[in-house]
């Protein structure tokens, strides 16, 4: 699998990663998953303190093992659940992200990170402290690199043009083109793009009939918008699912898509689409079909 470099400094991570938000929760079956993903050449491994209340760290990082020297592993900070209640609070404090680091650190099973991300983040967040703090874990060697996954251009942008972030998250697809508009800035601040998202729900898989049936919707696209795409697709050459792939990595600015798994034939499935990405001019036809939007909200 090809790699690309994390932003202008961060390191190179493959060009499929692996959300494992997604992982079941079984150790065994968690493990056979990212055993399969190593198999494959995938290196970057994106996970957060906010999945499963920590779990989701401790499946991950067990199931990395003796592997972990090997991969990028990034995780993310910035919710604080609540004893006793369902929900979680954002709290993007110093003192929490001090905390939260060493929490992550015990349940990966790990000395450092390599990418910590602000797991969201408002326009009144104190960024220049968010910022002062992550600079500090990376000068005592906690964390390599870090960035920030948020869609808000009013958060991202200001987040990036201040401070040595390698990377910003966001959903990014065939049916989701909102990140396009701030590429180039991205790129400029020395950053790249790391895509979530990036089969839209399984909307952009050889499931897409089936998923827009049985959705109302997906962001600005209606049901009845879906139903008629997703027909328009089938129409077109090749795999949707290696289209969508292909889309999103045609984009220089991207550095890796990250691709949640729940079983083995999940994962199996995008990595054969991966490797079967249809030439620019099929994937032009695919974006041809879709909407290039912007978003409308938290610009100011």
């Amino acid at each position: 699998m090809k790699k690309r470099k994390l932003g202008n400094a961060g390191p190179e991570v493959s060009e499929i990663g692996l959300g494992c938000m997604s992982l079941p929760d079984d150790m065994a079956a968690a493990s056979r998953i990212i055993d399969a993903a190593l198999d494959a050449g995938i290196t970057y491994f994106d996970t957060a303190d906010l999945y499963g209340k920590g779990r989701n760290e401790e499946l991950t990082g067990k199931a990395l093992g003796k592997k972990r020297k090997d991969v990028v592993l990034a995780t993310k900070v910035g919710n604080r659940w609540q004893d006793g209640e369902d929900g979680w609070t954002w709290d993007p404090s110093p003192e929490h992200i001090r905390k939260s680091v060493h929490g992550s650190l015990r349940r990966l099973g790990t000395d450092y990170i390599d990418l910590y991300q602000l797991h969201g983040g408002t326009s009144d967040d104190d960024l220049d402290a968010v910022i002062d703090v992550f600079d500090e874990l990376k000068n005592e060697g906690l964390i390599r690199e870090y960035g920030i996954s948020s869609i808000r251009p009013n958060v991202f942008n200001p987040f990036l043009g201040q401070s040595g972030a390698v990377s910003v998250m966001m959903q990014y697809s065939l049916l989701d083109r909102r990140p396009e508009e701030w590429f180039r800035a991205i790129r400029e601040n020395g950053a790249s793009v790391v895509a979530r998202g990036p089969l839209a729900k399984g909307l952009l898989t050889e499931e897409s009939a089936e998923r827009a049936a049985q959705s109302d919707g997906f962001e600005f696209y209606s049901q009845a918008e879906l139903k008629e795409i997703t027909d328009a697709f089938t129409r077109l050459p090749g795999s949707l699912h290696a289209a969508a792939l292909g889309f999103i990595l045609g984009h220089g600015e991207v550095s890796s898509a990250v691709a949640g798994a729940s079983s083995d034939r999940q994962l199996e499935e995008t990595i054969r689409a991966y490797r079967d990405m249809p030439d620019e001019e099929t994937i032009r036809a695919y974006a041809a079909l879709t909407k290039s939007s912007r978003y409308e909200k938290h610009r100011d």
